[in-house]
């Protein structure tokens, strides 16, 4: 598709869609928690519908009126053995954290993905969950998609160090350390989005976080909650970004969660200098409403703690550090490499396309800005996350004309995108 470029402004407000990793985990302890779950505000992207009708095919009953997910839970004893193979569509989250699920379950279960997800390595979840007693394999020894798994009812607790800084591989662990006969101990390598460890306690559940250490005991039933989704940052980003570097530009984003595990672009955004002012904080939905306005930036170094804080929203910050006096250095970022997309070369290749100066490294990039950016072709290569990067990256050209290859990724996560960008420019 052609994408618009050379905007004059973004004004109005906005209320993305909900925060898709806390939908997607909504479904699942609703589906494993006994009695009705009730949901507010779910995004409908096409990830979270995955994980909707995998826990449908595992004889979940759950309803959508077009406002409220309603799930009639079963508890962990209450799955049902699929009469199919589970299609994950293109979620990494699903099919890691739906692992940890059926690591408990004794029957046998295949899951598949999309083209993209068969790329994505899963040895990071299987291999703890073997050591665990499931039986499960993959293609290569890296355990790519499809996988065959067979489950373990007598599941042992897990002491576990995790090599690598990933909520999805956190979560995974503990689903199965809640099936498992006694307590597991979960050790972070890095503090990461901490939904999961939220959700148990919402659901009644017992969980104790003391710093990178998480203990849990196994044989906990969980109860039917109310939950209510608040507004995803990572969705949020792309229009934060739009605000700062679009000339002319003033954006208010309603009820965004601001979890205190992903708000490291707002970290980033204020140390650049950017003009954002956080209101109307509720510290329950831990939601708020952020305002951006058009800004000069200076560069920065992105490394260490704060990356799993903003692994997601990497890709449009690569966009930001191009519109940014100075050099900005993202280090210790290498788990890009296994989302849906190498996101290091892929984005370093998208933007050079554009004109921007970006050196990929092992581990991140090296983006020297301020850079004017002109027409390309951009395909997003099935990941959702370029393409929004790509159509805001368009904003700014005033040369040529920018093509987006495969637009339709960006549906995984934000079906609504090009619509809120029409009422940005309408206002």
């Amino acid at each position: 598709m052609k994408l618009e470029t050379s905007s004059p402004g973004l004004r109005g407000n906005l209320r993305v869609p909900g925060d898709k990793s806390i939908s997607h985990r909504s479904i699942m302890f609703g589906s494993l928690a006994k009695g009705v779950t009730k949901v507010h505000g779910i995004l409908r992207g096409e990830d979270v519908l995955s994980t909707m009708q995998v826990f449908r095919d595992m004889g979940v009953q759950i309803e959508d009126d077009g406002q409220i997910i309603t799930i009639q839970g079963v508890g962990f004893d209450g799955l049902k053995a699929p009469d199919k193979e589970l299609d994950m569509g293109n979620s990494g989250t699903s099919i890691r954290l739906i692992s940890g699920v059926l690591a408990g379950q004794d029957f046998d279960v295949v899951m598949f993905g999309d083209d993209s997800l068969s790329k994505r390595p899963m040895d990071r979840v299987t291999q703890p969950l073997s050591q665990m007693g499931v039986e499960v394999s993959g293609q290569t020894d890296r355990h790519f998609p499809p996988l065959k798994m067979h489950g373990n009812k007598n599941l042992k607790p897990i002491h576990y160090h995790l090599p690598v800084a990933s909520a999805q591989v956190k979560s995974a662990l503990i689903f199965a350390a809640l099936q498992a006969d006694g307590e597991s101990i979960i050790i972070e390598k890095e503090k990461t989005r901490n939904h999961t460890e939220d959700m148990i306690v919402q659901f009644g559940g017992e969980i104790d976080v003391d710093d990178k250490e998480i203990r849990i005991s196994g044989g906990q039933e969980l109860t039917g909650q109310e939950v209510v989704v608040p507004g995803d940052i990572s969705s949020a980003a792309f229009w934060l970004v739009a605000g700062l570097i679009v000339p002319n530009s003033k954006i208010i984003l309603e009820n965004v969660g601001i979890n205190e595990t992903r708000t490291g672009i707002l970290d980033v955004i204020q140390t650049m200098g950017g003009k954002m002012t956080i209101s109307q904080v509720d510290q329950v939905a831990k939601s708020a409403t952020i305002t951006v306005e058009s800004s000069d930036l200076h560069g920065m170094e992105i490394a260490g703690e704060i990356i799993p804080r903003l692994i997601d929203e990497l890709p449009i910050i690569a966009l930001l550090a191009t519109q940014v006096e100075g050099t900005t250095i993202i280090r210790d970022a290498e788990e890009l490499k296994v989302k849906e997309t190498d996101r290091i070369q892929v984005v370093a290749d998208a933007l050079n396309s554009m004109g921007a100066d970006i050196t990929p490294t092992d581990d991140g990039m090296i983006i020297k800005g301020k850079t004017v950016l002109h027409g390309a072709n951009i395909n997003t290569f099935g990941d959702h996350r370029i393409g929004m990067m790509a159509a805001i990256a368009a904003l700014l050209v005033t040369d040529g004309e920018v093509q987006l290859e495969r637009a339709e990724a960006i549906n995984t996560s934000y079906p609504s995108f090009f619509a809120d960008l029409k009422g940005l420019q309408d206002d």
